[in-house]
């Protein structure tokens, strides 16, 4: 099925840019002339929000962080500023990636096609194992609420489903974005292996690190998210000094 990218920029120049560029890769694209109708236009048939930072009304930070509300699809922040600062807030309001104004028009491709690679991989994922294999040693409870024939693997009483990609604690799914799914899944499918930053980053990204607050917020969020205490975790345990694993 055709993609739907939504594309929010205050200067409509760029809006009409990137939609001609995108129509031509065969996306389907709606225009958003700033943040706030950026976000009066999220549904739930958008398949990727591409944000530019700095617009007027609502900015795109705050844009994503009343999309991430309601919706998971992946985001992509525009801006001029490469800071790691800005960076991180991105990643803090659940960027799945960020790219620096001027772009070529083959990286903005190509970074939409790596974000839609990686949100579409599901079930294919390296790791995955069926619930039958028994390898994982779980309580009886959870295993009675995982449907028959399901994919994917348990973290104490999270079950991290590579059928839908998606992570349910007692019966609820938790609403991850993509990125934090993709690192969660894999220390998960990597037990007691610990990753570096820079490992995490290049396992998902693919790409050199931009700084370790970056990889710090995305956990930060999934440990949040997971209800976890960063003193004492019961799911992604930090090795000081080295990186994070999980047990």
């Amino acid at each position: 099925m055709t993609k739907k990218i939504l594309i929010a920029d205050d200067e409509k120049e760029i809006r009409d840019i990137l939609q001609m560029l995108l129509c031509a890769e065969g996306y389907e694209t709606v225009a958003a002339e700033n943040g706030r109708q950026a976000a009066a236009l999220a549904d739930e048939t958008i398949d990727m929000y591409i944000l530019d930072v700095n617009m007027p009304e609502m900015t795109g930070f705050e844009a994503a962080r009343e999309i991430r509300r309601l919706y998971g699809a992946p985001i992509l922040f525009l801006t001029a500023y490469s800071g790691e600062t800005d960076k991180i807030m991105g990643f803090s309001v659940g960027a799945d990636d960020y790219i620096v104004k001027p772009f070529s028009n083959l990286e903005l491709i190509m970074r939409i096609r790596a974000v839609f690679r990686r949100t579409d991989q599901g079930a294919a994922a390296p790791g995955t194992k069926s619930i039958s294999d028994g390898e994982e040693k779980q309580g009886t409870a959870s295993r009675a609420n995982t449907p028959s024939g399901t994919h994917g693997v348990w973290i104490s009483d999270v079950f991290l489903d590579t059928d839908s990609q998606a992570a349910v604690k007692d019966g609820a799914v938790i609403g991850l974005t993509y990125t934090e799914y993709e690192i969660l899944f894999l220390l998960a499918s990597h037990r007691k292996k610990i990753y570096s930053l820079e490992n995490i980053y290049r396992s998902i990204w693919g790409d050199d690190a931009v700084g370790d607050g970056t990889i710090m917020v995305h956990i930060k969020n999934i440990r949040k998210k997971l209800g976890d205490n960063s003193r004492m975790p019961r799911y992604i345990k930090t090795a000081w000094g080295k990186g994070y694993y999980i047990d």
